[in-house]
């Protein structure tokens, strides 16, 4: 009988060990999920598992169903998990795009910048992931959990539910790194950026994920981005056009020219000016409209007035603020009851300042104004 316990308790400890060795990476991450402040909606995760970028550039990656295939190969090891995204196209293959307003301006005390995010969707949970890679800069990404499959009736409570949090390190739609660099994506309709080259293709947010993991300046980002292709899932019926800014205080505008292969388009930030704004229209020389054109933009989420009222309330100020004075901007323009066609209803998921000296992120959630949840990257190296 001793023998027996003894062979058994020898099994179970080469399984643990093999478990351990296996998905430890992924086991300390789900054990790092918490929600933040006892919001339910509200999540933050350490992420300890090893991801290889360059392996997903090299299987050119660039849709969501492909990513998701991805990210299960990666945490599953050749066991099945199931997970999808909330973003899918409909019928008449388009989708209700979210639509967000960002700026990078100048601080009052005149060190250094803010960089300022709203992103405006349907009330979704939403995910604060810190990232320390071996190769590459940490960082601090924030993700609509929506994109891997989560809602307000799916939470990750319990450790099996949270093994599809895995995904936000592929997933962020903005952030910060630790050399300063700030990122975020906007939505345009019928702009998916399709570039078709010899390069290797990536995603939607995986060229995110690289500029946070690799690239310390606005020039570094823009010089990785033409080794690639860029291409947006076409299935989902929106594209995209991105913010990234620097801790110098550089900041450019990254669109793609539907009338010419996708080829990138850069609006660069005036030297002489101490902010710069985008919403969702294009704003490159060669479609830019001063006014509503949903062949450009999207009125309904109303874009221009958007950027009218954030652009007013930064110029008044000269492009330099206080941290009130950026979250009172962003205040601004949010979105509170915005209905739609369909009757769903569109708020602002979450408003986040960043500090590009300080490598913080004072997040705001779902219009809760008086609440600012601070989370810092000083210390991690």
């Amino acid at each position: 009988m001793k023998r027996v316990i003894t062979w058994l308790i020898g099994i179970l400890a080469a399984l643990f060990i093999a478990i351990a060795c296996i998905w430890g990476g992924e086991i300390r991450t789900i054990s790092t999920i918490e929600s933040v402040g006892g919001n339910p909606y509200l999540y933050k995760m350490e992420y300890k598992a090893g991801y290889d970028l360059d392996d997903l550039i090299a299987k050119d990656v660039d849709s969501n169903p492909e990513l998701l295939d991805y990210v299960i190969g990666r945490i599953g090891k050749g066991i099945p998990i199931k997970m999808k995204s909330a973003q899918v196209a409909d019928e008449n293959g388009e989708t209700a795009t979210f639509n967000c307003t960002s700026f990078q301006a100048a601080k009052a005390d005149g060190n250094g910048f803010w960089y300022g995010r709203n992103y405006d969707f349907f009330k979704n949970p939403t995910m604060v992931t810190i990232s320390r890679p071996k190769k590459g800069y940490a960082s601090i990404g924030v993700s609509d959990m929506s994109h891997f499959g989560y809602s307000l009736d799916k939470l990750p409570d319990s450790f099996f539910s949270r093994l599809s949090c895995l995904a936000s390190i592929y997933a962020p739609v903005d952030g910060i790194n630790e050399k300063g660099l700030c990122t975020s994506i906007m939505a345009l309709p019928r702009q998916a950026s399709q570039q078709d080259t010899e390069k290797h293709d990536v995603g939607t947010t995986i060229i995110m994920r690289l500029w946070l993991d690799r690239c310390a300046t606005v020039q570094e980002a823009l010089d990785l981005l033409e080794t690639l292709d860029v291409r947006h899932d076409a299935a989902v019926g929106s594209g995209y056009h991105y913010m990234v800014a620097d801790a110098k205080g550089d900041c450019a505008v990254v669109e793609f020219d539907k009338e010419d292969g996708w080829k990138t388009m850069i609006v660069r930030k005036d030297e002489a000016a101490n902010y710069m704004l985008v919403t969702n229209h294009l704003l490159s020389d060669k479609y830019y409209s001063p006014v509503p054109d949903i062949a450009v933009g999207n009125p309904h989420s109303k874009s221009w007035w958007r950027y009218e009222t954030a652009d007013a309330y930064l110029s008044a100020h000269d492009g330099t603020l206080t941290l009130e004075q950026a979250q009172e901007c962003l205040a601004q323009v949010h979105w509170k009851d915005l209905l739609w066609e369909d009757g769903t209803v569109e708020d602002t998921q979450y408003s986040n300042v960043y500090d590009q000296t300080n490598l913080a992120l004072h997040l705001r959630n779902w219009n809760d104004y008086d609440t600012t949840v601070d989370f810092s990257l000083k210390g991690i190296r």
